[in-house]
């Protein structure tokens, strides 16, 4: 497919080979403190840049796919599943693990995010998981010991982050001598804390990006009330 990212981008340095071809409406990216958001799927490939840990490509399902989501979630109420893919073989594996309950539009739409992240980092396989959720995976603040992981929520509240100026990493695990995230002094204020929507597509630089190290992004799964349901996909190197 490669609709989107058309040229795969090297992953031995912090700046791919002709990101300008590949990014030809970059300054339509909003940049943040670290982040780089944009409705156009390019702004992924601003990961690539020094000062960017998050680059996150906003978008909205149509009504038709909406339903469709929560028609799987409802099918699956318990569905948890990790596999390993390629590009080519994605939509067979997706549709297999599925057991035939996911439409072919949400098929066709996780085959894209596997296609677009295998361009990206010149990857031939990604490890895929996806997983309907009752509660949070993730509740305390941490990072990703990875070079990058792709993550969208395709039902339900999405993931937060809080940007390294207002981390004090040395607050993180032990280092919150047990006490929430919230009183541990990680960060100061609850505004500081920032969350993708719906539907939002994030890659989240983590320790091993090379020149990353104790600067990976830090998240969690996000708090949520007791009746709610989401629907998570996340992508990491193969």
């Amino acid at each position: 497919m490669n609709a989107v990212l058309t040229k795969p981008l090297a992953t031995n340095s912090n700046q791919p080979p002709n990101i300008s071809s590949a990014v030809s409406i970059k300054d339509q990216a909003s940049h943040n403190a670290g982040s780089s958001a944009s409705e156009q799927p390019t702004v992924l490939a601003d990961i690539y840049q020094s000062d960017i840990n998050i680059a996150i490509w906003q978008r909205n399902f149509d009504q038709e796919l909406t339903g469709e989501i929560s028609e799987f979630i409802a099918l699956n109420p318990n569905f948890s599943k990790s596999i390993n893919l390629s590009p080519e073989n994605a939509y067979e594996k997706l549709e297999f693990a599925t057991d035939g309950t996911a439409s072919k539009a949400l098929l066709g739409n996780m085959v894209e995010l596997v296609d677009m992240f295998c361009c990206l980092f010149e990857l031939e396989e990604v490890g895929l998981r996806l997983a309907v959720l009752n509660q949070a995976m993730c509740p305390r603040f941490h990072f990703d010991q990875v070079p990058c992981r792709l993550v969208t929520t395709y039902h339900g509240t999405a993931t937060q982050w809080v940007p390294n100026y207002a981390v004090d990493r040395s607050k993180l695990g032990r280092g919150s001598n047990g006490q929430p995230d919230s009183a541990s002094g990680l960060y100061s204020h609850e505004s500081d804390i920032q969350e993708l929507s719906s539907g939002d597509v994030a890659l989240l630089k983590g320790e091993r990006w090379g020149g990353n190290e104790n600067a990976g992004l830090v998240h969690r799964s996000p708090v949520t009330d007791p009746d709610e349901t989401r629907l998570l996909l996340t992508l990491d190197f193969g």
